[in-house]
């Protein structure tokens, strides 16, 4: 998943950061750092960490900085006459401006999500506030608007790179409005401006959203000795958190107690419903009348009109039509499931619930396949983990990762890696992992860009800073960190975001690394989910960290594939109903979205699709990719259409998961070159190949 500071304005969604300036005592850089940044130097470009705020006060203040120095940065756009105007002076200043705002933005972001203190969290919710009205002001300076058009009226010849920033630049002003009456334009604004603080607050009531369960030993039946060993806080007391993503599925899979599984699955699935029901009810008014407005029928098609769909039919066509393929497999999945409930419960009448499903395929894996996937997490110690992915990483890609002492960070379990080219030295970026859950910590797993890879104005080529914000187990107490198959499984899948972030070499900030459409930028790395299926791969480092001789056989892995493609239909059923769920709170009129009920129309789309909602619940209320992902959720479906296909460039390989020839092609003809191009012929000139749907089609175990 992707997370960005979503600074929304006539440029698109930009992330950034300038050079830091060293100063001071605790300015002082570990020797690694030194190195890289010299190394940087040399090679004509430039790596930097973020100048984090200390202080919630100094948040608020760097924001309203930014956003006088960017308002005297567009006054200058905006004084220029028609016989000033260049390509430099209105196009790039304006990624320039956009480059050096999202510097504080980025930041400011994170920080919002992964500040240990709760004022901090507070101000710079209050400060993204801030900066996100400002760029939604950006669309409506007709003085800057003016000198672009002007720009426009001497018909440049532009070409590549450049001349698709033009165009994406002038398609953001029509989406914005700028074609309408002043007055209208001045509605839509103010409409956008409310809708932006909406959203804010709608992710910041998710992160501040907790609830603590108590449970006996004997509620635990089922739950793995580490884990509780974990979770225990007093004698036969075991304190577990609805908020918790691990905590949730660890519950939902394990735990024999029916009422133990209701009583948690409904916490969890009314997590910040209070505040957020109302709110995502008026988000979804502002947004059908936004998308009205702007002359759109639907949320859905405005939003889909710059993704790889183009319009809401399309996206919602393409799940339903899954939807229906799968139809067969679904239905003889939760047949099995069924039948092992009856069997347990002695029970012939039994049904399995929303709260049973995890549970019971859980057991049909175990029973049909012999497979206990809890059993593996000794093959997978967190660092023993991590490290063994970079050495895939480094080998493929032809990268070297160091690990390096970082100047400042936000919580102790914080690392820092520099990640550089191995054939010719060169650096390429760097990466913070912030890899634990912690109270008021985004509770999810995402890349958050810092800084972005830029052509700057000096020559020098800015490379990119990310940071992965993950929710992995906690290690205990002089214990390490144990991830089952399915966290590496997402390791890898998150990683590969930020190679995407890091590899880039676009020439502008608007298409570099991850700003590609949004039903696209899940693929690459939802392709790279294969490699840890693949024996090779985990043998290199998937060792029994109680005895590193055991391996993990060939007969488990494949056992575990088969149990995977037994329940698939399971798996994209649920994740078809949340890509419904999705495009039909944002696929109504302006009349619709003022009389719908935003939480009925969600369970019956979950109703027809998946399974029957828990009753009292309101899981939209804490459905975060509604925000950011809204109108975009199909995408994941989507993406690992793309993503199958791309995976046989591998299967195919002389050295399959390890071909460097076929990891190098992924490097250049996708995460270098991010939207600087159509996506569409990326896509095609890394498969070398135009695009087919059958190897998707046939991990489903659909015929056409």
């Amino acid at each position: 998943m992707i997370i960005r500071a979503l600074i929304i304005i006539f440029i698109g969604a930009l992330v950034s950061c300038s050079t830091l300036k060293k100063t001071g005592s605790d300015m002082k850089f570990s020797s690694k750092w030194d190195s890289f940044e010299s190394s940087a130097i040399n090679n004509n470009s430039i790596v930097s960490l973020p100048p984090f705020e200390r202080s919630p006060q100094a948040s608020l203040d760097a924001v309203d900085q930014a956003i006088h120095v960017a308002n005297s940065k567009l006054d200058a756009i905006g004084r220029l006459k028609e016989d000033e105007v260049t390509f430099d002076n209105t196009i790039v200043a304006l990624d320039d401006m956009a480059f050096d705002v999202s510097l504080v933005a980025n930041r400011t972001y994170m920080l919002k999500e992964t500040s240990e203190s709760a004022k901090h969290r507070k101000k710079a919710t209050d400060a993204i506030k801030k900066i996100d009205e400002w760029a939604v002001g950006l669309d409506y300076r007709e003085d800057v608007y003016r000198a672009v058009k002007a720009f426009v009226d001497t018909q440049p010849e532009l070409q590549g790179e450049d001349k698709r920033l033009l165009d994406q630049t002038l398609r953001d002003y029509r989406r914005a409005g700028l074609h309408l009456s002043k007055d209208d334009r001045n509605e839509v604004e103010k409409l956008r401006k409310e809708l932006s603080s909406a959203t804010t607050e709608f992710r910041t009531n998710i992160t501040n959203a907790k609830k603590s369960l108590k449970f006996t030993k004997s509620e635990l039946v089922g739950l793995p000795d580490a884990f509780l060993d974990q979770v225990k806080t007093a004698k036969d007391q075991y304190t577990l958190q609805a908020n918790v993503t691990f905590h949730y599925l660890n519950i939902l899979r394990s735990a024999k107690s029916e009422q133990t599984r209701i009583r948690f699955s409904a916490e969890r699935l009314k997590l910040a419903s209070d505040k957020n029901v109302p709110l995502l009810k008026k988000i979804i008014q502002l947004r059908a009348l936004i998308a009205n407005k702007l002359g759109y029928k639907t949320w859905a098609d405005y939003r889909c009109e710059v993704k790889m769909a183009g319009d809401g039919k399309t996206a919602s066509d393409f799940l339903m039509n899954l939807k229906r393929g799968l139809e067969p497999k679904w239905k003889a999945e939760m047949a099995e499931f069924t039948k092992i409930k009856r069997r347990e419960t002695n029970d012939s009448d039994a049904v399995v619930n929303m709260w049973d499903i995890f549970y019971y395929e859980n057991l049909y894996k175990k029973e049909r396949f012999s497979v206990d996937a809890e059993q593996l997490r000794v093959f997978f110690p967190y660092e023993q983990t991590l490290q063994g992915m970079f050495r895939v990483y480094e080998e493929i890609f032809r990268l070297k990762i160091v690990e390096a002492k970082p100047q400042y960070k936000w919580n102790n379990q914080v690392t820092l890696h520099l990640v550089y080219d191995s054939l010719s030295g060169k650096p390429l970026g760097a990466l913070y992992l912030d890899m634990f859950p912690r109270d008021g910590k985004f509770n999810h797993f995402a890349m958050f860009p810092l800084i972005s890879g830029k052509k700057l104005s000096s020559g020098h080529y800015q490379r990119p800073t990310v940071a992965l914000i993950c929710n992995f187990p906690n290690p205990g107490k002089d214990k390490t960190s144990l991830l089952s198959h399915d966290n590496v499984e997402t390791l890898f899948h998150e990683f590969g975001h930020a190679l995407h972030g890091i590899l880039t070499q676009t020439k502008y900030t608007r298409f570099a690394g991850t700003s590609v459409p949004r039903d696209f930028v899940e693929a690459p790395s939802q392709m790279l989910e294969n490699w840890i299926w693949d024996k090779s791969v985990l043998d290199s480092f998937a060792a029994d960290y109680r005895d590193p001789s055991k391996k993990i056989p060939q007969s488990v892995l494949d056992k575990l594939q088969e149990a995977k493609k037994g329940t698939i239909a399971r798996h994209y059923r649920r994740q078809l109903s949340y890509g419904l769920v999705d495009l039909g709170l944002h696929s109504l009129s302006v009349d619709e979205a003022k009389t719908v009920d935003p939480v009925e129309l969600s369970h019956q789309i979950t109703e027809d699709v998946y399974l029957k909602p828990q009753e009292n619940t309101s899981f939209v209320g804490y459905f975060g990719h509604l925000m950011g992902y809204d109108a975009g959720y199909y995408g994941y479906a989507w993406a690992d259409a793309i993503s199958a296909d791309m995976a046989t460039v591998f299967e195919n390989a002389p050295n399959r998961f390890y071909d460097k020839k076929a990891g190098m092609r992924l490097r250049k003809e996708i995460y270098e070159i991010g939207d600087s191009r159509d996506v569409n012929v990326s896509i095609e000139k890394f498969l070398g190949r135009t695009r087919s749907l059958e190897p998707f089609l046939k991990d489903l175990g659909i015929n056409k």
